[in-house]
C-alpha cells in the first residue's frame, strides 16, 4: 500500500514512477558533456549538471531546451517538468 499523499501515487503505480524517474534521468544522460543528472520533486524537475570545460552559458542552454523536448516526445506525464542545466565554476585560491 502506497501513501496517498505521495506525489503521483494516485495516478500511478510505484513500479511506472520509478520507470519514469530513471527514463527522465536516462534522457538527459544521453547529452554530450552530461556529469550526471537527478529526477527531483517527484519527476517534476530534472537537474543536470555538465562539465565546465565542455559546455558553455550558451551550449547550456541549448541543451535545457533540447532535453525539455526530448522528455516531451518521449514520456507522458501529467503538468510540466522542469529542465534545470547547472555548469559550475570555482575558482580556488590559498593565503599562506
Amino acid at each position: 500500500h502506497i501513501s496517498g499523499s505521495r506525489p503521483g501515487a494516485r495516478r500511478e503505480s510505484l513500479e511506472s514512477f520509478i520507470t519514469r524517474m530513471h527514463q527522465l534521468e536516462e534522457i538527459a544522460q544521453d547529452c554530450e558533456g552530461v556529469e550526471k543528472s537527478y529526477a527531483i520533486q517527484a519527476g517534476r524537475e530534472v537537474r543536470v549538471i555538465v562539465e565546465t570545460n565542455k559546455v558553455d552559458d550558451n551550449k547550456a542552454r541549448d541543451m535545457a531546451r533540447d532535453i525539455a523536448k526530448k522528455i516531451q516526445m518521449s514520456i507522458e506525464f501529467p503538468g510540466q517538468i522542469k529542465v534545470s542545466v547547472i555548469r559550475e565554476f570555482r575558482a580556488h585560491s590559498y593565503a599562506t
